[in-house]
Order: C-alpha cells, then structure tokens, then sequence
C-alpha cells in the first residue's frame, strides 16, 4: 500500500508501486508502426482493426482503477478536464476548460460518476453507454466563484461527495484531489474528509501511453507535418506572422483537428529572447522565422517546432540551426527503456552558453515533456532538475525533446522539436517534416549566374 506524507501527498516511491500496479493490470503497450493497421486511417471498416476506442477506454480507466486499488487512497475527485477524459471517456469541447464545472468522483473499486452540465449528461446517459446510467448526473458549481459562496453550491457538492464516499464505507481514507478551488477544499474538509494530493498518482499513470493513445498522438503528429508543408509553401516576404497562424488553424479544423491549442509564430528579432506568442509582424527576406503548433486529435496533443528561413540564409542562421540539430540528434540516441533523465539533458548546453544566468531563467529552452492528454505529462526532462531527481525511461513512454540556439549576434534563433515514442530497442521519432537541416522557404531570387540565392547546398553566405 501506498503511503501519504504528513503534508497530504503521496511518497514517490508508492507513486511508483501503483503505477507499477496499472501497467500489470493493463500490460506492456504494443508500439510497432503495424500494431494498428493502416496508421493515419480515420475511418471504422469492416475489415481490419484500427485505433479501437472502446479499448481505448477500457485501458485507461483500467490503469486508473488499478493505481488506485493499490493505494491508500479511498477515492479520487478530479476536475482536470484530462483526467476527466482519461477515467471518463467524455468530452464537451474547449468550453469546459477553464470553468472546474465537471468533477469525477472515482471510488476504489467502482465506477466514476461524473457530475456535468445537465443536457451534457443527458447525452451521456444515452450514448456513452460504457458505463453504468448512474455514473452520469446533473451537476453545477459556482463557476469560478460567479455564484457566491454563501448560496452554498460548494457545501451542497461537498455533502453529496461525502454521502456517497460514506454508504461505500470509504469516509476515512484519503480522498486524492487533482486541481481544486479552495471554497470546495474547505466544504470537503468541512465534511469530515481527509484531502490530499491525487495529481501526482494520475499524471504517473498517464505516463505510459498504451497502444491506441500512441496510435492517435502519431496521427495528431501525422496533421502537423501536413500544416507545416502547407506553411512552407505559403511563407514569404510580406506575410505576417498572425497570417501563419489563420492558415494554420483553417487546416488542421479541415483536416479533423478537435482543438488548436495553440500556434506560435516567432520571426526575425523577435525570435531571441522567444516570446512564445506570436505577434502581427511582417516577415522580411533574409528572416529566420520558427513556429510551434500544439493541437489535439481525439484529445491527443502535439508540441511540434520547426525553424525555416525566409528568402535566403547567411551562415550565422545556419551554424545556430546546425547545433540546435546537433543536440537533438545526440539526446536521441541515449533514448531507451532503462535510460535516465539526467543521461538525455546532459546533451543540451548549460543555460550560461547560451546568454542566461542559470537554469532557471533558461528553463523551456532546453528541455523535454510528455504528451498525452495534455502537454504536461511525464517525464518532464530539463537540467534544472534531473541531475539531482533523475527518472527512469519506460516503454510507452511519449515525449518531445526541445532545442534552441542563438547566432551570435543575437540577432535570430533556431527552435526544433521532435516527438518520440520509447520502444523496447529505443525510440521511434513520430514528426517527419523534414528537420535535419535548414530549409529555405519563400521566392528564389535570381542574379542570372549559378545557383538562385539560398537554394545552393549551404545557402548564400550573408557573413
């Protein structure tokens, strides 16, 4: 049984021994390109098996259950619209992600029930029919505090809570909390429950992928690198970078997209320091200009960066791109089941040979994060950290690894990203647009004699 510390939180070492306990319950995930047929393919037929979303769901709430069964805690109330989807298999769209108006209250050893918006459990009730018509209910909540406490909305929630928690006979275990208001911390406490950390346990359990939630981060990955071949031909002098990003967005909705997180477009001198938002600059020959695009297929998100020029490229821009690409290639290779976070980090460059003070000020540079559900899964690798708290890589595991280099000037950046899958021989990159070296996008202009400017085997040499 898992342990809780003396300020509500889980130890990691029980952390550990429960999700250890979910990937027994669930199994090693299968992460072969074949293990699904025809990849990339949307579309329920009769005749082979795809990405299965009932299996998809099974798995996941199985792997939740599991954790959980091997803790000490009674039960779960999470607000995370992730962990919502994760235990729940229900979604309502980006409306829901600010609002903690939908909570689920998974108890060991029984099925979640899910308190949301009146017409969306209606809906549930008569289409999400994996779980039992019970698990569905209306609910309400204050609504970021816009009903005042003292209409009781909190208190009522809390009091329904600790009902059911105390006809299971679970009232006196530990009732784990993934993100919480503090009006409805107090109401719960109120009840008589004991309340502590439940997000360490499910971020560990959401950080092996099983094999349909890989098959959909490499189709969410798949419409990225279609985006970014429809921006490479749409970059040129004169476009700006809030342009970038409406051609971004129209494709990815046409082409299944469920959520555009998020699209940075950063060009010229605002790509050093990054800003990491994009801005309605016009993009000019000779501008370096990188992008990130963060979207979500059936809730599965990318984090996709990718660095072009514009026009024609000095050796400056280049030289910085080829060692933003030279510690991505070298912390590649060290990926495998086995290897720690300390081993991949030591392949990117401290935060002083780069301009910044400590590692700190420099974090999000250098770095890497998992992504599921979210972009904010396990393992987050950075040399902030994982020096003194190194992780241990597994198979299943997803994660981007981000890099970024500086001319020397100052005057430009270059920012890539790859996302991998662990394998059991080591990793499997899943963003193909083209990133090895410096691509030059936008008009060819022509003197008439050799090779048109940028397009020569190293570009034209600026100085």
């Amino acid at each position: 049984m898992t342990e809780v510390s003396h300020d509500g939180r889980l130890s990691a070492a029980s952390i550990a021994a429960a999700v250890a306990a979910a990937n027994r319950a669930v199994g090693t995930p299968v992460t072969a390109p074949g293990a699904i047929a025809s990849p990339g393919a949307v579309t329920a037929v009769d005749w082979e098996h795809r990405t299965d979303m009932g299996r998809l769901r099974t798995a996941r709430l199985a792997r939740a259950r599991a954790a959980l069964a091997a803790s000490d805690l009674g039960a779960l109330l999470l607000f995370d619209m992730n962990n919502i989807r994760y235990t729940t298999g229900t979604h309502i769209g980006n409306w829901a992600r600010d609002k903690l108006f939908r909570c689920v209250l998974l108890p060991r050893g029984q099925d979640p029930i899910l308190w949301t918006i009146g017409s969306s459990a209606r809906q549930h009730r008569a289409y999400a029919d994996w779980l039992g018509q019970e698990s569905w209910r209306a609910g309400l909540s204050s609504w970021r505090g816009s009903i005042p406490e003292h209409v009781g909305v909190e208190a009522g929630n809390a009091r329904r809570i600790a009902g059911i928690l105390r006809d299971l006979g679970l009232a006196g275990e530990p009732l784990g909390i993934d993100v919480v208001e503090l009006p409805v911390l107090r109401a719960l406490e109120a009840e008589g429950l004991d309340v502590v950390d439940g997000q360490g346990l499910l971020q560990q359990v959401r950080a092996i992928k099983t094999t349909d939630e890989i098959a959909l981060l490499e189709h969410a990955a798949g419409m990225v690198d279609g985006a970014y071949d429809e921006l490479y031909q749409f970059l040129r002098p004169g476009v700006r970078e809030n342009e970038c990003v409406a051609l971004v967005n129209r494709y990815l909705y046409e082409h299944g997209s469920e959520e555009v997180e998020a699209v940075n477009a950063i060009s010229g001198e605002r790509c050093a320091p990054h800003p990491h938002v994009f801005s309605d600059r016009l993009i000019r020959p000779d501008d370096t200009a990188y992008f990130d695009i963060i979207h979500s297929f059936n809730g599965y998100r990318t984090c996709y960066y990718r660095t072009f020029n514009v026009s024609s490229s000095s050796r400056s821009q280049r030289d910085a791109y080829a060692r933003a690409r030279g510690f991505m290639d070298d912390a590649i290779t060290r990926i495998r089941p086995g290897a720690t976070s300390d081993e991949i980090v030591a392949a990117f460059p401290a935060a002083a040979d780069f301009g910044f003070a400590d590692e700190e000020e420099a974090f999000g540079l250098q770095y890497c994060h998992g992504i599921g559900l979210s972009n904010w899964e396990p393992p987050l690798m950075s040399r902030y950290h994982s020096f003194e708290h190194p992780v241990v890589l597994e198979t299943g595991m997803v994660f981007a690894l981000e890099t970024y280099w500086p001319t020397e000037d100052g005057s430009a950046a270059a920012r890539i990203e790859e996302e991998v899958v662990v394998t059991d021989t080591g990793c499997r990159v899943i963003t193909r647009f083209p990133a090895g070296e410096l691509l030059v996008a936008g008009t060819r202009y022509w003197t008439g004699f050799g090779d048109p400017l940028g397009v020569g085997p190293l570009g034209t040499d600026r100085g």
